[in-house]
């Protein structure tokens, strides 16, 4: 039965970065899956609430994103991720795969 049409399958093996940290308001724990996938972008995970989105240096700066990606009230937290996202993720340039 061909129920569905496979678009990819693929095995790679990748870097994972798990990183957890405090600031005055809140406590942070992320794995960071670094992957040729996705255009290169990574895929966050915060492993207190399962939330996942991939990030790069554009999304990294945009704090009202972040604070819907991971559910935070605080634009102050929004800045502080931010923050500590553009010290962590590389900054890839961007190419897109469709024209």
């Amino acid at each position: 039965m061909n129920f569905f049409e496979k678009l990819y399958d693929e095995h790679e093996n990748v870097k994972v970065r798990f990183v957890g940290f405090a600031t005055d308001e809140a406590r942070y724990d992320f794995g960071i899956v670094f992957t040729n996938m996705f255009f290169g972008k990574p895929l966050v995970v915060c492993m207190q609430t399962g939330r996942s989105t991939l990030l790069d240096s554009h999304d990294i700066k945009d704090t009202e994103h972040l604070q819907k990606v991971f559910k935070i009230n605080s634009k102050k937290q929004a800045a502080e991720l931010s923050e500590f996202f553009s010290e962590t993720i590389p900054s890839i340039p961007f190419e897109t795969q469709y024209e």
